[in-house]
């Protein structure tokens, strides 16, 4: 089931050329990169790469979206480390996903509840939730 937007609050927009091996540009300018295949030669990223980014970036802001409601503050050194899994499946390929949320000063339960709500709100989260393994520790 899915569920649609209530309101567009933003359209990003792209466009790539080559694959894995091209290059993709966004609409507005600002993101130009050559793209490689991950453990190639090339000297672009890959997309594994930027869907780690894009989704560390999201849940950091989720928690910071999230943090009045639930009482935890989020501290200015947060951080969140991604690691994204590429691999065979036995529809083709998937990818698999590990969050690891920094937190420095903040208590564990306090840490633990603020990363759940946030797990709940992040659009990446949403996205991926029963399609693709993710795994969220807290150091």
């Amino acid at each position: 089931m899915t569920t649609p937007l209530d309101k567009v609050l933003y359209t990003a927009q792209t466009h790539t050329t080559g694959g894995r091996d091209g290059a993709g540009k966004s609409s507005d300018g600002r993101l130009d990169v050559r793209l490689s295949a991950p453990g190639g030669a090339g000297t672009g990223t890959n997309p594994e790469q930027l869907f780690a980014i894009g989704y560390s970036a999201c849940f950091l802001g989720a928690m910071k979206a999230v943090s009045g409601n639930v009482g935890v503050a989020v501290p200015a050194d947060a951080a969140v480390d991604a690691e994204v899994d590429l691999g065979p499946t036995a529809k083709g390929y998937g990818v698999a996903v590990r969050l690891k949320v920094t937190l420095p000063g903040v208590e564990a339960a306090a840490a633990k509840t603020l990363v759940d709500a946030a797990h709940q709100v992040c659009p990446y989260s949403n996205a991926t939730r029963g399609n693709i393994p993710v795994d969220i520790t807290i150091a």
